[in-house]
């Protein structure tokens, strides 16, 4: 998997962060362009009250790899980043907060993770410590036990968006409201496979968090349900061959019922 460039879309939801996104493509870039791979940068401004906008189109103009796009009105990381999903033209998709808190320096080790795996999600328990103060750390944990609980997996840390997988997994997903919290959980329910490897977190710099112990936790509820359900009435299989046609091994489908 690191032997030869990949063709990589890193896919950022943002709202509100003027004075990250420099620093974030620079370190996007140190992170990514010693490697060799080929990447685009798609940066979604989810209707930001700040200068985020206005930062992304002077940006633009010096980033040839940045893609930006603004929604009309704010609609949520789920929608940012499915937004970004759906414009991303790379084989291989990263997506990261726009934050810093998620650091570019650990995106290699996602993407040596799809050598054995379909999607490969960070998981910060060991680092959120050193990153996030105790309310946050403790509000994760409660709604990642509760999430595993109810759903019968175990994530350690569905609350991470901070991701690799190839851009098949999304093929036949659905867009709805918090769907970006249970995405490894709806990657399983399509056939595809899922690890988890170790990242940082970092401490924020500039702006503020957007989400507390409501959005991790009761805000995200009834969405549980919703992947619970799914978990029950759908499943995927793999065709393992076909004849009077192109034979091709490996095909993710999905079926209800």
């Amino acid at each position: 998997m690191t032997t030869e460039p990949l063709n990589i879309s890193v896919i950022v939801p943002c709202h509100n962060e003027a004075q990250n996104i420099p620093l974030l493509l620079q370190a996007i870039r140190e992170a990514l362009v010693p490697l060799g791979h080929v990447y685009e940068v798609i940066i979604t401004d989810d209707a930001s009250s700040d200068e985020s906008w206005q930062v992304l189109s002077d940006l633009s103009r010096s980033h040839p790899e940045l893609v930006a796009q603004r929604l009309q009105e704010n609609r949520g990381q789920s929608a940012a980043c499915w937004a970004g999903m759906m414009v991303a033209r790379g084989d291989y998709l990263v997506t990261l907060d726009a934050d810093l808190q998620n650091d570019p320096v650990d995106m290699p080790r996602l993407l040596e993770g799809l050598a054995r795996a379909d999607c490969v999600c960070g998981t910060r328990v060991e680092s959120r410590s050193k990153g996030d103060n105790l309310v946050r750390v403790y509000s994760s944990r409660i709604a990642n036990w509760v999430r595993n609980r109810l759903s019968g997996e175990n994530i350690s840390d569905a609350g991470c968006c901070y991701r690799a997988f190839r851009r098949e997994c999304i093929g036949n997903l659905k867009y709805f409201r918090g769907m970006h919290r249970f995405l490894p959980t709806l990657f399983k329910i399509e056939g595809f496979s899922v690890v988890e490897v170790p990242v940082s977190t970092n401490p924020r710099r500039f702006g503020s968090a957007h989400y507390g112990v409501w959005n991790r936790l009761f805000a995200s509820f009834y969405d549980l349900l919703a992947v619970r359900w799914m978990q029950s009435r759908m499943g995927g299989y793999r065709v393992a061959e076909r004849v009077g046609g192109e034979t091709r091994s490996g095909d993710a489908v999905r079926h209800d019922g």
